[in-house]
């Protein structure tokens, strides 16, 4: 069997869909969720509408966990099978221990050419950054010049994005510098987003519906006149918000492609139910 030249591989919080996934034929490891004594691998023994529906009702919060380093050396011995190298792009080091067991696993293999990136994103800003190096390796290039078409992608990928409220991105300790927040009258909706991997503070707004419209405004404001635009609609559990926050993404951004996608349910159990954003970058 000849082998490929690069495996391109991420972990299940970038939120590729199946289709892009196969598509580029990008390996995942999952993330686990950790719920009354169970566990479950994201996206694999549990569905977003499972977790969601299930959610409501618990008593119980979940909590999550990275891939181990012992998982992520047999995920590369398994790719290394098929592959001449391998460049593994993970969620932000900031929100998730992620990297540091894919770099452990990675440092007790020197016989096999892996290179680990963080995305100092998450979901589809993570997700972006996966395809473009997936994009490369398609067209045939080496594992340096894969692993350069995804770190280009690093500091220009944003995500802003609101919540119902801080609670979850609090208990799980992703909260950032949105912590500030915390206490702010209940019928303020936060507006938030990623600034180099941490979630951060970047307006309060009476309700979604206008936290949602002043998100557009900055984003329209971020992205006019730069490159082609690519953007991706994320929520939690709220597809009718999100359907119509695609809608008004189409009207108002010129986007060479556009995805609509639902958290996985090891993300929804740090941002809870109910959030809406928009993941994107501009073409350098």
């Amino acid at each position: 069997m000849t082998k490929r030249k690069v495996a391109v591989a991420t972990d299940s919080v970038s939120n590729l869909t199946a289709e892009l996934v196969e598509q580029f034929d990008i390996k995942v490891i999952p993330q686990c969720l950790n719920w009354e004594e169970n566990t479950y691998l994201d996206g694999i023994d549990i569905t977003a509408d499972e977790f969601y529906a299930r959610l409501g009702k618990a008593k119980e919060l979940p909590t999550t966990s990275q891939p181990s380093a012992g998982e992520f050396k047999e995920f590369f011995q398994k790719l290394a099978e098929e592959s001449e190298s391998i460049v593994c792009i993970v969620v932000s080091d900031h929100l998730s221990g992620t990297l540091d067991s894919a770099n452990a696993a990675m440092k007790m293999l020197p016989e096999i050419a892996i290179e680990v990136v963080d995305s100092r994103s998450a979901s589809m800003g993570q997700g972006f950054i996966v395809l473009a190096a997936a994009r490369a390796a398609s067209e045939g290039a080496d594992q340096a010049a894969v692993v350069e078409a995804a770190k280009r992608l690093v500091p220009i990928t944003h995500a802003v994005f609101v919540v119902d409220t801080l609670e979850f991105l609090h208990r799980g300790g992703r909260i950032g510098g949105a912590q500030r927040l915390l206490g702010s009258v209940l019928s303020i909706k936060p507006l938030l987003h990623l600034v180099d991997g941490r979630i951060e503070p970047l307006a309060s707004v009476r309700t979604k519906r206008k936290a949602l419209g002043r998100a557009l405004e900055i984003i329209e404001a971020d992205t006019t006149g730069k490159g082609a635009l690519h953007a991706a609609v994320l929520h939690a559990s709220k597809p009718d918000e999100a359907e119509q926050f695609f809608s008004q993404v189409q009207e108002r951004l010129q986007t060479v492609e556009l995805f609509l996608t639902e958290l996985t349910p090891v993300i929804g159990t740090n941002t809870g139910p109910g959030l809406v954003g928009l993941a994107y970058y501009n073409e350098p």
